[in-house]
């Protein structure tokens, strides 16, 4: 409230016209009420009054055009140039320059209403420097995910064109025309859907359904992966474990952990899939033997185009992750991660709330 009171308070003009001539009043009022009690009080002649009268008045003027002087000044050092450095910082940021930092008046003890509109200045351009960031950075990052499967399709076109192919070779090609092309449209689906999430334009249609079912269903589509790389799977996902919440938002997290995992997992490993029931929802981790990550890499996955691994060794676009992280926002849950680089990770996905866990009957 106090700091409300503060505020409002800006709203009235501190250099009009109007301020200084009512100051200049007050100041004339006060000067000649006290000067002519003196003298009515010093001179009781009346003739001598009247005699000494314009000379009072000059000093009265005088003494009111020097306060008011003063006072200017004082507002001119006090607030005019405060506020054209507040000015010019917002016309820079409505210009798009956002390194702006303007020093504040006082300590934060005395502070008054111009330092706390600087405070927000100061904010208002880190946050706008953020985002402008991690909008380069996402434009950058999209570029680069683009350019990379379109130029896989351009040169492998481009060789199918040779004559005489042979039949081995040419369905070499057109098998990684139709990969690169399957990850552009991956690609383009996962940032048209994280927009529409980040914008809430997805709401979460919240429904019994089986859970167990789903984990399986999700499974089943791996199978072939987990074949090629000779994966071990183990599950333990019961049976008939039914949850209130969006099953198709709910199958994007499953999907794309799972395919984490997959990814991630060295020829050999071991990937667990568990389901537990809660008193007030549902707990599923997905455990893999892979390559694990640093504290550091942990720490930033769920960020849009982060990717761990820089050597681009696996495919990816640094979406997966914070899709899930999104859709778990969404439907009110939670999410985990605990890893160790050269031991594996596990992702932990809490339902709750709106999310109950129950046998099916």
């Amino acid at each position: 409230m106090k700091r409300k009171g503060k505020e409002s308070r800006l709203r009235h003009s501190l250099f009009s016209l109007r301020g200084y001539f009512l100051f200049f009043l007050t100041v004339s009022f006060v000067a000649a009420s006290s000067i002519l009690l003196l003298l009515h009080s010093a001179i009781l002649d009346e003739q001598a009054l009247r005699q000494r009268a314009p000379v009072t008045f000059a000093y009265i003027v005088l003494l009111s055009l020097a306060f008011t002087l003063i006072d200017k000044l004082r507002r001119k050092w006090s607030f005019e140039r405060p506020v054209k450095k507040i000015l010019a910082a917002t016309e820079k940021l409505a210009n798009g320059d956002y390194n702006v930092h303007i020093e504040p008046l006082h300590v934060p003890e005395s502070m008054n209403e111009l330092d706390l509109i600087i405070e927000g200045v100061n904010k208002l351009a880190e946050e706008l420097s953020s985002v402008e960031t991690l909008r380069s950075d996402f434009v950058a990052n999209v570029s680069h995910e683009l350019k990379t499967p379109l130029s896989v399709m351009h040169n492998y076109g481009t060789m199918l064109r040779q004559p005489g192919l042979p039949e081995e070779k040419r369905l070499e090609y057109a098998g990684e025309i139709v990969s690169a092309s399957r990850r552009l449209s991956d690609l383009i689906s996962n940032i048209l859907k994280l927009n529409r999430l980040e914008n809430q334009q997805i709401y979460p249609d919240a429904a019994p359904y089986d859970l167990s079912e789903q984990l399986r269903e999700c499974l089943i589509v791996f199978e072939d992966a987990l074949d090629q790389k000779e994966l071990d799977l183990h599950t333990d996902i019961g049976d008939g474990v039914t949850v209130t919440a969006d099953a198709e938002l709910l199958r994007t997290v499953w999907d794309n952990l799972i395919s984490k995992a997959v990814k991630f997992t060295d020829r050999g490993g071991r990937i667990d899939v568990r389901l537990e029931r809660r008193d007030h929802g549902a707990a599923v981790s997905v455990a893999d033997t892979g390559c694990g990550m640093s504290p550091e890499t942990g720490a930033h996955i769920f960020e849009k185009f982060y990717q761990g691994d820089t050597s681009h060794a696996v495919q990816g676009n640094g979406l997966g992750l914070a899709l899930v992280k999104r859709v778990i926002d969404i439907v009110g849950g939670e999410i985990t991660v605990k890893s160790k680089q050269g031991t594996g990770t596990t992702f932990t996905v809490w339902l709750h709330g709106g999310a109950q866990a129950q046998p099916r009957s």
